[in-house]
C-alpha cells in the first residue's frame, strides 16, 4: 500500500549508482592505479536473471505482502471472540484492526529510508521476523492491552512490505517489461484486507478465536523461510557496494567513497527527513493534498466495511460469520478483474507515450482513475439501495465487483501520477499518501457501528458513495488542468 524511496512506482528507470574505486577488476591485474567506475556486469544485474526466477521472487514478494494486509483485517471476524475472552466492549476490540493499520501506516517512515543503507534483504528479513515474533503475543494474550500493544508493533513492522517490497520488482524488470509485475504487486496490499474477513470467518466459524492468529502465525513464518531461501539482494547501489568491497578484498585497493552515497546522508538525518517532507508536500501541494484524501476516502471506506457487512447480511440476511466473510469475494473478484484489464491499459499508455512522441505528461497516468472513481461510486450506490431485507442477498455482493474494480484503478492511478508528477520528491509524495490513508483506515472502523445504526443500512452507504461521487471528478479536473497547476508548484516538475 506506501511506498518510499526506493519503491518500484517511484523508480521510472533503473538505478545507475557507480562507485569510484581505486581499480577495477581488470586494471587492478594490470596494477593501474588509475581511478576507474565500478559498475555490475551484464550477468550481475538482477534484470539478466531468468525469467522464470524473476516472477518466482516476485511472487514471494507479492505473497509475503499480502499476509500482511491480510493480518490487519482478519481481526475483524475475531471481535465478538476476543469481546467475550477480554470482557471488553466491540469498539474496544475494533482497535485491533484499527492500530495494525496505524502501524501500517507509520512503519515506512523509518523502514523506507533502512533499506538505502542496508539493502533490501536485510530490511525483509529483519522486519519480517519481528512482524512473525510480534504476532505471538497477539495470538495467546493475556489480556487486551498485549492484544492491542502487539497489534501495533505487527503493523509496523510488517510495513516493509509497503515501504521497501515494491522496489525489488522495480529491480528485476526493465521499464518496458515491469507493468505486468508490478500489476501483480500493487493488486497484493490491497486484495489482502478482503481475503482476510474469508479466511478468519471459516476460522471463527468453526474454532476459538486464537486459531486466527496461530494460522496467521503459520502463514508468517512460511513467507519468511521463503524469502531467505529465493529472494536474493536486488537492490543495485548495494550490489555495486559489495563489488567494489571485493575489489578492495582481491586488490588490497581502496575504493573511494562513491558518489553519491547515501552513507553520506546519514541515517538519522535520512529518517528525519522521511518523517517530515510528506506533510511538507501535503502542507504546499493542494493537488497531492486532494489525490491523496481520495485515496484515503476509499481505503477509509474499504476497512469500514469489515464492520458494514456484518451489520447488511448478518442482521440483515441471517448470515452466520462464515457466510459474510464470502460476501468480500465479491470486492475481491472486482480486483482481480482490475488486474485482468492490465494489458488493455499498457496498450492506452502506449499510444498516449507515441502521441506525445516520447514525452506524455504525468496526466496521462490519470486516465485509468475516471472509470475508477466513477465505479468506485457506482458499486456504493448499488450496494446501498439493494441492502433491503426483501432483496436476495445475492445483489449487494455484485454490487461490490464494480467497487472493487474501482478501487485498484483508484490508487493505480494516483500512485503512478504522484511519482512521476512530482518524481524530485516523489518518497514524500507517497509516504504521505501512505499517511493519510492509513489514518481514515484506522478511523473508519471506529464509527461504523453507530453510523449504520443511527442512518441505516442505505442511509449509511449512500452516504459514503455520495463523499466518493464529490472525488471523482478530480481525476477529469487534474487530467485537464494538472500541467497548469504543476508549472505553479515548487515541488512538482514543470
Amino acid at each position: 500500500m506506501s511506498s518510499r524511496a526506493d519503491s518500484p512506482i517511484l523508480k521510472g528507470e533503473s538505478v545507475e549508482t557507480t562507485v569510484k574505486a581505486g581499480a577495477d577488476m581488470g586494471n587492478a591485474e594490470k596494477g593501474d592505479n588509475e581511478s576507474s567506475i565500478v559498475t555490475l556486469d551484464p550477468s550481475e544485474d538482477p534484470k539478466s536473471l531468468p525469467l522464470a526466477r524473476k516472477w518466482i521472487i516476485v511472487l514471494v514478494i507479492c505473497s509475503a505482502a499480502l499476509c500482511v494486509t491480510c493480518t490487519s483485517s482478519i481481526a475483524a471476524s475475531a471481535e465478538t471472540g476476543e469481546t467475550g475472552s477480554f470482557h471488553v466492549s466491540k469498539e474496544v476490540t475494533i482497535l485491533g484492526v484499527s492500530l495494525f493499520v496505524s502501524g501500517l501506516g507509520l512503519g515506512p517512515l523509518l523502514l523506507g529510508p533502512l533499506s538505502e543503507f542496508y539493502g533490501r534483504n536485510l530490511v525483509y528479513w529483519v522486519s519480517y521476523t519481528l512482524f512473525w515474533l510480534f504476532s505471538w503475543p497477539v495470538a495467546f494474550a493475556p489480556n487486551i492491552a498485549v492484544f492491542l500493544v502487539f497489534r501495533f508493533l505487527g503493523g509496523f513492522s510488517g510495513a516493509a512490505f509497503l515501504s521497501v517490497a515494491g522496489g525489488s520488482v522495480s529491480d528485476l524488470f526493465t521499464n518496458e517489461h515491469v507493468a505486468n509485475p508490478m500489476a501483480v504487486y500493487t493488486i497484493s496490499p490491497f486484495i489482502g484486507p478482503v481475503v482476510g474477513p474469508l479466511i478468519s470467518g471459516f476460522i471463527n466459524q468453526n474454532l476459538n478465536w486464537r486459531w486466527t492468529y496461530r494460522v496467521q502465525l503459520i502463514w508468517a513464518f512460511s513467507e519468511m523461510i521463503a524469502l531467505v531461501l529465493l529472494v536474493p539482494e536486488t537492490y543495485e547501489p548495494i550490489l555495486v557496494k559489495r563489488k567494489a568491497a571485493r575489489i578492495r578484498k582481491e586488490t588490497g585497493k581502496d575504493p573511494a567513497s562513491s558518489s553519491p552515497d547515501p552513507h553520506d546522508k546519514g541515517v538519522l538525518r535520512s529518517i528525519l527527513i522521511s518523517c517530515y517532507k510528506p506533510f511538507q508536500l501535503l502542507a504546499y501541494e493542494r493537488m497531492a493534498l486532494l489525490l491523496d484524501l481520495w485515496n484515503a476516502l476509499v481505503l477509509g471506506i474499504l476497512y469500514l466495511a469489515f464492520q458494514a457487512f456484518p451489520i447488511i447480511f448478518e442482521q440483515g440476511h441471517g448470515f452466520n460469520v462464515q457466510s459474510t466473510g464470502m460476501s468480500f469475494l465479491g470486492i475481491g473478484f472486482g480486483m482481480v478483474l482490475a488486474l485482468a484489464s492490465q494489458p488493455y491499459w499498457n496498450r492506452v499508455y502506449i499510444r498516449e507515450y507515441q502521441k506525445y512522441d516520447g514525452e506524455s505528461p504525468p496526466e496521462v497516468r490519470l486516465l485509468i482513475g475516471m472509470p475508477g472513481g466513477i465505479l468506485v461510486s457506482l458499486g456504493l450506490y448499488w450496494i446501498a439501495f439493494t441492502t433491503f431485507k426483501g432483496v436476495h442477498w445475492i445483489l449487494p455482493i455484485v454490487g461490490s465487483i464494480p467497487f472493487g474494480i474501482g478501487i485498484l484503478y483508484v490508487f493505480t492511478a494516483t500512485f503512478t501520477y504522484l511519482v512521476t508528477a512530482y518524481r524530485p520528491m516523489a518518497a514524500s509524495a507517497m509516504a504521505g499518501n501512505s499517511a493519510l490513508r492509513s489514518a481514515f483506515a484506522a478511523g473508519f472502523p471506529l464509527f461504523a457501528t453507530q453510523m449504520y445504526a443511527r442512518l441505516g443500512t442505505v442511509g449509511a452507504t449512500a452516504l459514503l458513495a455520495g463523499l466518493t461521487t464529490l472525488m471523482a471528478p478530480l481525476p477529469f479536473i487534474f487530467y485537464k488542468y494538472g500541467s497548469r497547476i504543476r508549472s505553479k508548484s515548487k515541488f512538482a516538475i514543470a
